[in-house]
């Protein structure tokens, strides 16, 4: 029996290896595809280092700059307003502080970088959750450190305080968070062992080393409740030595990352798994082992639940949040009281003076609930109440793009409190004059213009399908189900569509409500892993200069030209299409099928693990011929969260020509169900 159990943990241990090197942290690093970082850095935790580069990018590095001004140690990946974090910068030096180091080689995988420099500096890092060793190898001769603690992306410090003792530095810096809206705060400790001197000047710091010293680490620890949290970090883990940290930081990412079994292609493989990375960075770890934690009232407050900050929930609660609810229900049950906890302690819909770690976007958190809900997570409805009462009076109705995501929120109210229902879902409902008045005439010069009618990074074709709460209706609005599928159909095929960014992200889901759903099939697919036309950026309007080629690809310039993964958003939409499944309205249970683009994959978050099978599954069978069901014919393309939940297996015959299969029981939204 021991000898079985051997066998068995050391097949797991291969397995959560392999899935771990086939991570590419480079991917969408370079320019402004994706603004992503290969930083070392641990899941859901807010430290994250690497060079900061000349020129830079969002995140501070850029893949093909030589150039390295020092190493920075947060950022929020993949979002936009030209970049967020950056603090605390750190150069090594030798001879003198103001000269840019020159890259000459690199390496990094999950929870570790490391860089060699023209100046024969080597520097290496390893990030386990909120601490970092950083290791140096000097030439011999003079040299140190030059550390700036106002430092930071974008003009966004705002102060520094700390204090010295021996070579330990107490600190809190505050900075504004994405896009400059709110004030976020990080209490740090850093430590440089073999430190020989210091000189100060402000917020700048001086550190010499001995000229024979050939080795020297830096330990670095984040907290968002206290300094001393922080420097209890670094007495912990000082102690280990570089190897130990670096090897626990790729567990970490191990354990993670192999939730997720697929078997397949292994270039597909690789690109899983490399945005499967990128799907679980954020939100941010922010309550202490004791369960202590700061809310958006910068009060602190106790939890015997893990508490999360850092949130991006207009950018990714269609797609991130939804794969981390797959991922891992225990994680997700932190993430749903947290999100909770913005009622009870100040929600923005971007941040606030208080925010607890850097954070962009909280709309539609209501919705979120909802979900949550809908699933069997716990949620204090009864306590935060008046505030979700509270926060609709803030919605803008005023912008026709805004108008219909008020009525989304609206929807999820009535849904949440079902007795105060009826004025909840006549202020839903009232979308359809909007929908008649803005987005039913598409014969207007300014459909196809980028925020036309003062909207937000889209346009009237594109948000139109932006009703997932009520597609029954929508389509009676575009005129029955004829026109519906005739319109669809020359917004996908007349590429009209954005995969730049999120507005009509869920459009495509549309085709499943239809008497067309083999379009969805067909679509998910060409949109993951072909060649396909997109007109439309976040710096222009629909023109001539189209981008034609391949969304998805495992490369430094990895995206559409100024697409933003957002927070995991665009890597969690290929994640969950690559395992064939799709929520396609956030509040409602319910996720639609489509073929897996691998022979099988395994979801391993419970007892019983589910099994999704693909036999003789290719690029070129991407059509559903049948879905069964541990055994029984499902007869539908669409499966409920609780039989995901079960596990199982689920085998789907794809077929290389569309069909029929599950048109007479598709599932469709209607606000009057």
């Amino acid at each position: 029996m021991k000898k079985i159990l051997l066998f068995l943990l050391l097949c797991y241990a291969a397995t959560a290896s392999a899935q771990t090197d086939r991570v590419n942290v480079f991917l969408g690093s370079s320019g402004d595809h994706g603004q992503l970082s290969p930083a070392a850095s641990s899941p859901f935790h807010q430290l994250s280092i690497v060079p900061y580069t000349n020129p830079t990018t969002h995140t501070g590095y850029e893949y093909l700059a030589k150039e390295i001004k020092g190493l920075t140690h947060n950022r929020l990946e993949g979002v936009g307003c030209m970049g967020s974090g950056g603090l605390i910068l750190i150069r090594p030096f030798l001879e003198t502080h103001n000269k840019v180091l020159n890259k000459v080689d690199e390496q990094a995988s999950p929870g570790y970088y490391a860089v060699n420099t023209a100046e024969g500096i080597r520097v290496e890092v390893a990030v386990d959750e909120d601490f970092g060793k950083e290791q140096f190898a000097f030439p011999v001769g003079k040299k140190g450190f030059f550390i700036d603690l106002g430092h930071a992306f974008n003009g966004a410090f705002v102060d520094n305080e700390f204090t010295e003792t021996g070579n330990l530095l107490l600190g809190k810096v505050r900075a504004k968070t994405t896009c400059h809206v709110g004030i976020y705060t990080i209490y740090y400790a850093l430590e440089i062992p073999k430190a020989s001197r210091w000189r100060k000047e402000g917020n700048k710091i001086w550190v010499d080393l001995k000229e024979e010293t050939k080795i020297a680490n830096i330990n670095i620890a984040f907290s968002a409740v206290s300094q001393n949290d922080a420097k209890k970090k670094v007495t912990e883990y000082a102690k280990l030595d570089f190897e130990t940290v670096k090897k626990r930081a790729a567990d970490r990412w191990k354990s993670s990352l192999s939730v997720l079994q697929v078997k397949g292609d292994s270039d597909k493989v690789n690109l899983f798994y490399s945005l499967l990375y990128r799907s679980l960075q954020s939100p941010y770890v922010i309550s202490n082992e004791q369960g202590d934690f700061r809310g958006t009232d910068g009060k602190i407050h106790h939890s015997k639940e893990t508490r999360y900050h850092g949130w991006a929930i207009w950018d990714n609660y269609k797609t991130q949040l939804p794969l981390l609810e797959l991922l891992d229900p225990k994680m997700y049950q932190g993430v749903v009281s947290s999100i909770a906890d913005l009622y009870r302690y100040g929600k923005f819909d971007f941040a606030g003076p208080y925010e607890p770690a850097n954070s962009v976007r909280t709309e539609h958190a209501a919705v979120v609930l909802l979900d949550a809900v809908r699933k069997g997570y716990q949620v204090d409805l009864r306590g935060i109440k008046d505030s979700l009462v509270r926060d609709t009076t803030r919605f803008d109705f005023k912008k026709p793009d805004k108008y219909l995501e008020a009525c989304y929120d609206m929807w999820a109210m009535a849904k949440l409190f079902p007795k105060d229902s009826k004025i909840y879902l006549e202020r839903a409902r009232s979308y359809q004059t909007i929908w008649n008045k803005d987005f039913k005439d598409l014969t207007k010069r300014d459909v196809d213009r980028m925020s036309a009618r003062d909207m937000y990074q889209g346009t009237i074709r594109q948000y139109r399908w932006n009703v997932p709460f009520d597609v029954a209706g929508l389509k009676q609005l575009a005129g029955g189900e004829e026109e519906f599928v005739k319109q669809l159909d020359e917004f996908y095929d007349g590429y009209y569509f954005n995969r730049a960014n999120e507005p009509d992200m869920q459009s495509l889901t549309l085709y499943n409500a239809s008497k067309t759903p083999w379009r969805y099939q067909e679509w998910v697919h060409r949109i993951a892993l072909d060649t396909t036309i997109q007109y439309y950026f976040n710096d222009n309007s629909r023109g001539i200069g189209a981008h034609i080629d391949r969304i998805y690809k495992n490369e430094p310039k990895a995206f559409i030209r100024t697409m933003d993964d957002d927070a995991g958003a665009m890597s969690s939409w290929w994640v969950l299409s690559a395992i064939g499944l799709q929520q396609p309205l956030i509040g409602e249970p319910i996720f639609y099928i489509s073929v897996p683009f691998f022979d099988q994959i395994t979801l391993q978050n419970g007892i019983n693990p589910l099994v999704i099978e693909v036999p003789n599954a290719s690029d070129k069978r991407r059509y559903i011929k049948s879905i069964q069901l541990n055994g029984k014919d499902l007869g539908r393309l669409w499966i409920t969260h609780d039989e995901l939940r079960k596990g199982g297996t689920i085998r789907i015959e794809s077929t290389e020509k569309p069909t029929d299969y599950g048109i007479a029981n598709n599932w469709i939204s209607n606000i009057n169900e």
